[in-house]
């Protein structure tokens, strides 16, 4: 059986250790055993939250046994990591035991230097704290999770649901990660087509923009050039290219990338269309620069997407 050692600190966000407590106790071997042991680990035997207290089985030497350790979130991410905590994190990374954050847990690794020259993200609104405080990592705050292969992260509350389910299907297949999903009445794929992860989050309904991004999602075969988005917002480019910045963060150009690679997405997940006829369908000019944006957004080529996300034993493992 698979091992899961759970860290509470004090401070912990009680949402982010029920999510994989509640998530990985329903995984099944095919033999129909329960595939993770799960132990929850506290600093003390009582943990202080902002609601409530919890008084758990297990201490931190608990978690040197373990295959797998999941750091949850915490409230308040100035708070000093106890000594203990951080080099227990230190003995587990070096002796190889997979370790993954879901959000603000991100800052508990982070201060153990276990993160440091790797890919990471956390919760949107603490990324950039977390880039300012820890400059050795790699802060991406665009993804609802990040598998460096030994460290995982991921991004806020429900993140943490994607990223237990990307477990699963690491350890036990597809089919698993499926069956686990239908028993906890969560949906593998999120809504609009989105399985496991979102590529860009759209502004809020107030933006100004939104009618312009409508039409873009509705026309991703069209050349969609920045003259012609500009001609279509009635602005000049230069103004639709800075309220794009504002707005989005990012550049038209970026934008549309991002709308045609989460509609070949779509067609990959819910489709068996050949590559090929997909860059078609979302507005690529060659299978070429399907796969070139696809892996640049996605960081897994079309194919490795597709065998991820439908059906089937795959395992999706984006590269870092």
């Amino acid at each position: 059986m698979h091992k899961i050692a759970i860290l509470a600190m004090h401070g912990v966000l009680p949402f982010d250790l029920a999510t994989p407590c509640e998530v990985l106790s329903r995984v099944r071997t095919p033999s129909g055993d329960l595939a993770y042991d799960i132990r929850v680990c506290g600093e003390a035997r009582v943990v202080k939250t902002t609601f409530l207290d919890l008084r758990v089985r297990w201490d931190l030497s608990e978690m040197l046994d373990a295959r797998t350790i999941i750091v949850p979130g915490i409230a308040d991410i100035s708070q000093r990591v106890p000594a203990a905590v951080i080099a227990v994190i230190r003995e587990a990374a070096a002796g190889g035991i997979r370790i993954a954050s879901i959000c603000t847990g991100a800052f508990v690794l982070a201060a153990a230097g276990v993160l440091d020259h790797l890919r990471a993200t956390t919760h949107w609104l603490a990324a950039s704290q977390l880039a300012a405080s820890y400059p050795a990592i790699e802060v991406d705050p665009n993804v609802l999770y990040v598998d460096n292969g030994q460290l995982l992260t991921s991004a806020g509350a429900a993140s943490g649901i994607d990223l237990c389910l990307h477990l699963v299907r690491r350890d036990f297949g597809a089919d698993a990660a499926a069956n686990a999903a239908r028993a906890a009445v969560m949906p593998l794929e999120r809504s609009g087509g989105q399985a496991q992860f979102i590529l860009h989050e759209p502004p809020e309904s107030s933006s100004t923009l939104q009618p312009l991004l409508r039409w873009i999602e509705e026309h991703v075969t069209a050349p969609l050039t920045l003259p012609e988005l500009a001609l279509k917002a009635g602005s000049s480019t230069r103004t639709l290219s800075r309220r794009f910045r504002e707005q989005t963060g990012r550049t038209p150009g970026q934008w549309v990338i991002g709308a045609r690679v989460r509609r070949a997405q779509q067609l990959l997940e819910t489709t068996d269309l050949p590559v090929e006829r997909i860059a078609s369908a979302v507005g690529f000019d060659s299978v070429s620069t399907l796969r070139e944006r696809f892996h640049g957004v996605v960081r897994a080529s079309p194919t490795a997407y597709r065998r991820a996300f439908r059906v089937g034993p795959a395992v999706f493992e984006p590269s870092a």
